[in-house]
C-alpha cells in the first residue's frame, strides 16, 4: 500500500454514513482525491464494505454542498472549482472568519486556547518531519477548529463547505502545498491568546488575501492518483 503517514491499521467494513462522509472531508483535505475525477457508488460501497444505499447518503450528502458533482449512468465527478468559484469563496470566507476570530479573541477558554496551541504544535511536527498530506489536512482543520470553538454549529457547516472547496480549488490553482503560508496560523492564535480581537481578525484578513493571492497562479502540479487515493480511503482509521 502506497506510503500515507499514517500508521497502517487493519481495514474494517461497516462504516457509517457519517464515517464515510468524515472519510472522504478527509481525503480532500490532505490533497488524495484528484479534482474532475469520476467516483462510483460501486467503488465506494466495496471499499468501505457497505451498501451503495449508504454510500448514496453520504455522496448526496456531500453532492449538496458541492463537492461531487452527479451525472446520471455516471456516478459522481470530484469538483474542480474555477478560479471565479474559488474568488467567491474567498470573498465570502473574508466576510466570515476575521468577525469569528475577534469573538473569539473575547469569549475563548483556556481550554480553547490550548486545543488551538496543541493545533499548531501538531502543524509544526508535521512540517517537521516532512509529512506533507498530515500537514495539509491538519492547515484546512485549523480554520474548522475555529468554527468548532465559536460555538455555532451553523457556522460550523458553512465552514466545512467553504474550506472542503476550498482545499480543491488549492489543489487545481495554488503554487504551495497548502495554501496556508507558515506562521501565519500562529499569528493568528497569538492575537487570541492575547484577547486582541482587532489584531486577530486583522492576521485572519491577511492570511486569507495571501491565499487569495496563491489561487491566482496558475502552475503545473503533478496530479494525486484516483486509485491510490482509492486504497487510502479502504484504510481504516
Amino acid at each position: 500500500m502506497e506510503e500515507t503517514g499514517i500508521p497502517p491499521q487493519k481495514r474494517r467494513h461497516g462504516y457509517t454514513e457519517q464515517e464515510i462522509t468524515r472519510r472522504l472531508i478527509e481525503a480532500i483535505f490532505e490533497q488524495r482525491l484528484p479534482p474532475g475525477e469520476r467516483i462510483t457508488e460501486n467503488q465506494l460501497a466495496d471499499i468501505f464494505g457497505v451498501s451503495r444505499t449508504v454510500v448514496r447518503l453520504s455522496m448526496s450528502k456531500l453532492s449538496e454542498i458541492g463537492v461531487f458533482r452527479k451525472t446520471p449512468n455516471l456516478g459522481y465527478t470530484i469538483a474542480s472549482p474555477s478560479r471565479a468559484e474559488a474568488k467567491m469563496m474567498l470573498d465570502v470566507r473574508k466576510m466570515i472568519e476575521p468577525s469569528m476570530v475577534r469573538s473569539i479573541a473575547v469569549t475563548r477558554s483556556a481550554e480553547h486556547l490550548q486545543s488551538l496551541l496543541d493545533h499548531i504544535a501538531t502543524e509544526e511536527a508535521a512540517r517537521s518531519a516532512g509529512d506533507r498530506s498530515t500537514l495539509v489536512r491538519l492547515t484546512g482543520e485549523f480554520h474548522l477548529k475555529l468554527a468548532e470553538i465559536s460555538g455555532n454549529v451553523y457556522l460550523v457547516h458553512i465552514m466545512t463547505q467553504l474550506q472542503v472547496l476550498t482545499c480543491l480549488a488549492i489543489l487545481v490553482h495554488a503554487e504551495s502545498e497548502t495554501g496556508c503560508p507558515r506562521d501565519e496560523h500562529s499569528s493568528i492564535v497569538n492575537a487570541i491568546a492575547q484577547g486582541d480581537g482587532e489584531k486577530a481578525a486583522a492576521e485572519m484578513a491577511h492570511h486569507l488575501s495571501h491565499i487569495s493571492e496563491e489561487l491566482q497562479i496558475n502552475t503545473l502540479r503533478p496530479e494525486p492518483s484516483l486509485e491510490s487515493a482509492l486504497r487510502w480511503l479502504g484504510a481504516a482509521q
